[in-house]
């Protein structure tokens, strides 16, 4: 295929897949946005509010390690296009509801449409997507993600503090309604085979075993854990962050809405970088090491409350930025732990760590918050960011090993 075609076709199918992405990332945080809301609303605690994030990411995180198998058994495409399907029907749900039993069901639903996405987004890359681009595809799915992330709670309160939180979770229902609609359009390039992506490299013992075999494989184990206990960090920033620094630095709601603004935008913009500096690396567990490292130490300096709220705002921008940086280098090491043909399953199982984490981290954080401790969501989440570091070390002695016995 001619150069340029190609690149028409590789930015073609990032883009597309990218938006669907940022669509699944903008429905992660439709709750935790709705917080001042919700709570008078329902009369629910911190600990209540948090429970309901926790069965959106536990039904997602179930839900996506059987989405890998069905996506390499039938179509990445057909099975994303019902996620987001799913989404827009978990709005119009939540929307109407009276109760608490009935946001649960919602948040159900929504967790349903969420769990698609990785095991579909990265088998997609992976086919579609030139092996040369293939980083930079991995880049621009992380920044999509953290676009919808940031651009959730600011639509959202924008709507609700002018009309009503239903009004806000019905136009929220727009969202996937119209990128369904644009995917749809775009079938073609989504199309099920490989294009001119090599598959990636098979790990030791790949292929046997049947389809089930890969379990075994205990980089795989590895690369959950590095997902769980990062996104529990994650969980907290999403979902405690601002009202946090709102008792921490006496900020305003909005202020505090703005540092979780910029440390989505950083985070993004870190990912831009990361993506050229994880194709031009092999080293893809020491660029962690050093984003992860820095972040803890940033979080404990938030939790101690000496700066100025503008300087915090600052502060959690950089968190941002240094763990956006290692995106690329995360996807590019678990791709190369990921046995041949089994890419939608090995994503599946080892993308269900980052919803486990994001089930279990507001339910650890709405209790500090009950509890009055707005600081330990700062300290917890710089600890959980040094223990992703053990991780990553295990994981980039794992494959490395593998690499050199290709090699041998």
């Amino acid at each position: 295929m001619h150069d340029t075609s190609l690149l028409r076709q590789d930015a073609r199918v990032i883009g597309l897949v990218g938006l669907a992405h940022g669509t699944s990332h903008f429905y992660h945080v439709i709750l935790a946005a709705l917080i001042p809301w919700l709570k008078p609303e329902f009369h629910l605690s911190y600990a209540e509010l948090g429970l309901l994030m926790t069965v959106f990411f536990t039904v997602s995180g179930v839900g996506q390690a059987m989405a890998g198998f069905v996506v390499d058994r039938y179509s990445a495409r057909a099975v994303l296009f019902g996620g987001i399907g799913l989404l827009g029907l978990s709005a119009v749900m939540l929307s109407s509801a009276h109760s608490y039993a009935q946001l649960m069901l919602g948040a159900l639903l929504a967790g349903c449409g969420n769990s698609v996405f990785h095991p579909a987004d990265y088998t997609l890359l992976n086919q579609r997507v030139s092996k040369g681009r293939l980083a930079h595809g991995f880049s621009v799915h992380g920044i999509s993600g953290n676009i919808g992330w940031a651009m959730s709670p600011l639509f959202l309160t924008f709507v609700a503090s002018r009309t009503d939180w239903r009004t806000a979770l019905l136009s929220a229902a727009l969202l996937p309604l119209a990128v369904l609609a644009l995917l749809v359009w775009n079938r073609h390039a989504l199309r099920p085979g490989s294009a001119s992506a090599s598959a990636p490299a098979a790990s030791a013992g790949a292929g046997q075993g049947g389809a089930f075999g890969f379990l075994r494989l205990q980089v795989v184990w590895m690369c959950f854990a590095f997902f769980l206990i990062s996104a529990v960090a994650l969980a907290g920033i999403q979902s405690f962050a601002a009202t946090s620094l709102v008792s921490l630095y006496g900020m305003s709601l909005a202020w505090a809405t703005t540092a979780y603004t910029a440390y989505m935008i950083a985070s993004a913009a870190g990912m831009v970088y990361g993506g050229f500096l994880a194709a031009g690396s092999r080293n893809h567990d020491r660029v962690i090491i050093m984003a992860f490292g820095t972040a803890a130490l940033l979080s404990l300096v938030l939790a101690a409350a000496v700066a100025p709220a503008w300087m915090a705002v600052a502060l959690m921008g950089l968190i941002g930025l240094v763990t956006g940086i290692s995106g690329p280098s995360r996807d590019l090491l678990i791709r190369g732990a990921a046995p041949a043909n089994a890419t939608g399953r090995v994503f599946g199982v080892v993308y269900s760590g980052l919803d486990s984490g994001l089930a279990l981290g507001p339910l650890l954080f709405g209790a500090l918050m009950d509890a009055n401790h707005p600081s330990g969501v700062f300290i917890g989440i710089g600890a959980f960011q040094a223990l992703v570091i053990l991780t990553a070390l295990g994981v980039g002695s794992k494959t490395r090993l593998v690499a050199a016995a290709k090699t041998a």
